[in-house]
């Protein structure tokens, strides 16, 4: 069966702008995002790890290696399984620091350029095997289809020259090329790249599986069948327990259990770019069954190629036994699969292989010129880079011409990239790791791997004369498992013995703990030397420029839901971890880093460090959904201790050592004013008067009790006691936190003011007694005398002299007697209560105010009925129209009007008190009855005036009520109605 060369190339090309296609309209968000997030597209983008050797070169693996070959599936499968621990701890670094490659990774934890720039050297050598490998399984298949006999397809071996092959392997290279510079040079996520990376897995595992069918249902007519022929042909079954290549399946599964963290194209599809490693607990069964779902066909098709005869290596058995089946269909369709695996891998690994050449070999060695146009630089850097790396896997591919296996270069990609586990090991399991012995144990284990296995590729040399010696090492790709297990462990004992001899430098310590458990295994709180966000881009404008670091900055505020104008530490802190990751996905993690600690540093470290809370109640709240166990209940006590805090009627807030408040509970955000989320993470010198001095001068105070001090809020005088205790910090000893509880003693001083001003008045009251009988003899002394003189003259003058000084000895009896009646308060029982004329306690009161001559001068116009009788207690009668008349007189214009009337019915009688001031605003009309409220200036009134008289109207079981305005054309006046039962003695005169 021949294809026509065109067909081939249209239904190649057609495919590879399909992929162009699906990643094209979801950047433009043409696919619902119920599709482009779910699960299962992210579970299939993890396909990338099936490769062109998983669809072709596994059925040779399975060939040589028998039940070995499910090692490559099994390997990775348990990695996955154990996600929650291999590979979610690496997925959570990634996404908090940006982290986009291996080398950032191993950068950010060995806290070493040198290390990113070894990482990505050996990284390009260990990958290029496995760049030809895709560039030459396709180059074979398409010379299987367009240029092998009809139903005798054959595969020549290495040509010399430029030949059919290579020329179709570099036009598949330049379409991929394009494809990734298009969809893959850009900084954001790649949501259009992921999409399309699920969709060629789809087609892959659909493609294989199909193949699978064929063979079973196909070539063996069904599973009995199949079992007949293996038992007529028992030699197959030998092979998968005696394979050819005996006693490697454990070195199999060493080599391929690495490959989820040491590939870098899964690496970067499958930790830095996809969201679901965070959900570990999908991915550890999700994933492994997709790769069932792969291994399920490797023997049946092995079988069916055996059966059929196919012409062609093990390797190329899903290709061979569409044709020889006669179906040109199924062949397209397995030629379209293995296309896709190769594609998915070759653009996921030059993304990432342009990623670390660019942030660990370029940015730190270039000057890149124009700031203002920093991201088309990074971005036309990048695309020279996947091309250059696109053009070096050909010539890869070109110089091997031909003449090794896919499993060969499978081999020698896997082994080189299998180096890097002891340090990817470290990360999170071993902190005493530093770049020294990564460095040393990277270097020692590549370099027998490039003698071992590279270089015999090249050269074809068989055995490697050891300089300065007689000595002869056997080399090449027959001594695979030697040189795994020896580079592997020397690779290792290196790593962990320079470790132990040399010392981590603080920056590595630093990483170190970071990496090992996660951020709160360093909750040290560091300064910043700067004071606002604004700063943050004065400080950034010198290595990014103006319009850059603007950019950069609000586009990190805009994440962090913060305001230009933030001051607060905690929340500067948490800019800086932001524009440090933004950049270190921009540019590498050296670089950033770089930037950051020469133009925002922390302040030189304090040796008294204290514990960051803030950063550690963040970390907690995002992870508590996912602590189990002891961790899980210590948590829930922690949230119940905070919520009691937090709860508490009493204010209390706390301070770290540098004054930044740590706590502001919700009675201290109530006292204040202030929110919470507003002052948490400043300094005490942030927050507004009178707190900031009230607070800042205790803090500093040796004092721990401060009692009564007070304070202006709103106008008006306020009274707190605030109490202090200090805390030892956990990690410091002599470092002391501080905790301050204020208390609102507001109302008890009012009490307390009120108290005296009665005591006073008792006091007067006695006093007026005792005045009063003294004043009354020689008053009626007096009062005889006028009266005698009355009678002993008939002079008129004296008359009207005598007539005078009876008038003003009347005045001054009636003035005595009111002050000593006003004395006299009451506190009649209910059960005791008199009829009480109200026009009577009005007239009193009205005479009493008459007293104060430093008060302005009203009228008082007393139209209250004389028959408005009611049930009560006279004195305290009087006391309401004191307080209602002395209120109406302050809020009244000088010689205004203040009208005193009533109305009655048969069972209440309802007195009205009306003035011409300019009335009571309508917001405080709820709050003018509260006991302390006045409107007054400081000093002129206590705010208990009508707090008193609805207290006694609702004692003689009355109502009280506001009218305000009163006169709603000129919006003035206001009036008090006060509505008490009738005495039902007064109902006879009605």
């Amino acid at each position: 069966m021949t294809f026509d060369f065109l067909q081939v190339a249209i239904i190649g090309v057609s495919y590879l702008l399909l992929l162009f296609g699906i990643a094209y309209i979801t950047e433009r968000g043409w696919v619902p995002e119920r599709i482009t997030n779910h699960p299962v597209t992210y579970i299939f983008s993890l396909g990338i790890f099936a490769s062109a050797w998983a669809f072709y070169g596994v059925i040779d693996l399975a060939f040589q290696f028998g039940y070995g070959a499910l090692a490559y599936y099994l390997g990775t499968g348990a990695l996955f399984l154990f996600a929650p621990v291999a590979l979610a701890p690496l997925a959570e670094l990634a996404r908090r620091h940006q982290v986009h490659s291996l080398a950032d990774l191993l950068v950010f934890r060995y806290h070493s350029n040198a290390v990113g720039a070894l990482t990505t050297l050996c990284m390009l050598l260990g990958i290029m095997p496995l760049m030809a490998l895709q560039i030459q399984a396709i180059a074979d298949t398409m010379h299987i289809l367009v240029v092998s006999g009809d139903g005798n397809p054959s595969l020549s071996v290495a040509e010399n020259g430029l030949t059919f092959k290579d020329v179709m392997a570099a036009c598949y290279c330049a379409i991929l090329a394009l494809f990734t510079i298009l969809f893959g040079s850009n900084r954001d996520q790649h949501r259009g790249l992921i999409t399309a990376m699920a969709f060629e897995s789809l087609l892959k595992v659909c493609a294989m599986f199909a193949v699978g069918l064929v063979a079973v249902f196909g070539v063996f007519n069904g599973l009995d069948g199949l079992n007949e022929w293996l038992a007529d042909h028992p030699e197959n079954l030998a092979l998968l327990h005696t394979p050819i290549q005996d006693g490697s399946s454990h070195t199999l599964l060493l080599v391929f259990v690495a490959t989820a963290v040491t590939m870098p194209h899964i690496f970067h599809l499958g930790l830095a770019e996809n969201p679901l490693m965070r959900n570990s607990r999908t991915v550890t069964w999700a994933f492994p069954l997709f790769l069932l779902f792969m291994a399920l066909p490797i023997f049946p098709i092995l079988w069916a190629g055996s059966e059929l005869a196919v012409p062609l290596d093990p390797q190329y058995f899903t290709l061979g036994v569409p044709i020889l089946f006669n179906s040109p269909s199924l062949t397209i369709f397995a030629f379209i699969g293995g296309l896709s695996a190769a594609t998915g891998a070759m653009i996921i690994i030059t993304l990432a292989l342009a990623t670390m050449v660019m942030n660990h070999w370029l940015l730190p060695s270039l000057r890149l010129a124009g700031r203002n146009d920093l991201y088309s630089q990074l971005i036309w850097l990048r695309r020279i880079l996947i091309g250059t790396i696109f053009l070096g896997g050909y010539l890869f591919y070109w110089v091997l011409n031909n003449r090794y296996s896919l499993t060969d270069l499978a081999f020698a990609a896997f082994i080189e990239t299998l180096q890097f586990l002891p340090g990817i090991f470290a990360i999170i399991f071993w902190s005493p790791g530093n770049r020294r012995g990564m460095l040393a144990g990277l270097s020692v284990g590549t370099s027998i791997w490039f003698f071992g296995l590279l270089l015999p590729i090249f050269t074809g040399i068989k055995v490697l004369h050891i300089p300065f010696t007689e000595l002869y090492i056997s080399v090449g790709n027959e001594y695979w498992n030697s040189i795994t297990l020896f580079s592997l462990g020397l690779n290792t004992a290196i790593f962990i013995g320079v470790s132990l001899l040399t010392e981590q430098s603080e920056e590595e310590h630093y990483s170190a703990d970071l990496c090992a458990a996660d951020e709160l295994s360093h909750p040290v709180r560091q300064a910043l030397d700067v004071h606002s966000a604004a700063e943050f881009k004065e400080r950034l404008a010198k290595p990014l420029g103006k319009v850059i670091a603007s950019r950069e900055v609000d586009n990190a505020l805009k994440q962090l839901d913060l305001s230009i104008n933030e001051r607060r530490p905690y929340a500067l802190r948490r800019l800086r971890d932001q524009l440090e990751g933004n950049l270190s996905a921009l540019m590498g993690i050296h670089v950033a880093s770089e930037i950051m600690d020469n133009h925002l540093p922390f302040k030189v470290a304090d040796e008294r460090e204290t514990l960051d809370i803030n950063l550690i109640e963040n970390r907690l709240a995002q992870y508590q959904n996912h602590l189990t166990g002891m961790a899980a209940e210590l948590n829930n006590l922690r949230l119940y201790h905070r919520k009691t805090l937090q709860e508490l009627p009493m204010a209390v807030c706390s301070l770290g050592p540098d004054t930044e408040i740590l706590m502001w509970n919700h009675a201290m955000a109530q006292l204040t004013h202030t929110p919470s989320d507003e002052v948490t993470g400043s300094y005490l010198e942030d927050i507004a008067e009178p707190w900031r001095s009230l607070l800042t001068d205790f803090s500093k105070s040796r004092e721990m009790h401060y009692y009564r001090r007070e304070i202006e809020l709103e106008g008006r005088p306020h009274w707190i006691s605030l109490h202090k205790a200090t805390i030892e910090g956990p990690i410091t000893e002599g470092v002391y936190d501080q905790v301050m509880m204020l208390e609102d003693v507001t109302e008890t001083q009012l009490l307390e003011q009120e108290l005296v001003h009665s005591e006073r008045l008792a006091s007067v009251g006695r006093l007026a007694a005792g005045v009063a009988h003294e004043i009354g003899n020689p008053i009626t002394g007096i009062a005889c005398l006028a009266q005698n003189l009355r009678y002993d003259s008939d002079n008129p003058e004296v008359l009207e002299t005598a007539d005078q000084i009876l008038s003003q000895t009347d005045r001054v009896t009636r003035i005595v007697q009111s002050l000593v009646g006003f004395s006299h308060t009451g506190h009649t029982a209910k059960s005791e209560f008199q009829a009480v004329i109200l026009r009577d306690c009005a007239k009193e009161a009205i005479s009493l105010l008459s007293l104060q001559k430093d008060k302005q001068q009203v009228q008082f116009i007393n139209e209250i009925a004389s028959n408005a009788i009611v049930a009560g207690d006279t004195q305290r009668m009087i006391q309401v129209f004191i307080n209602l008349l002395s209120n109406a007189r302050d809020a009244s214009p000088e010689n205004g009007r203040v009208l005193l009337a009533s109305i009655e019915d048969e069972y209440s009688i309802e007195v009205t008190v009306t003035d011409e001031g300019s009335g009571i605003p309508p917001h405080i009309q709820d709050r003018i009855l509260e006991p302390f409220f006045t409107t007054k200036e400081p000093g002129e009134g206590t705010g208990l005036g009508l707090a008193m008289v609805y207290s006694i109207v609702e004692d003689h079981g009355g109502l009280l009520d506001i009218v305000s305005p009163v006169d709603t054309v000129r919006n003035r006046g206001a009036q008090f109605i006060v509505k008490l039962p009738r005495h039902v003695d007064s109902l006879v005169d009605i």
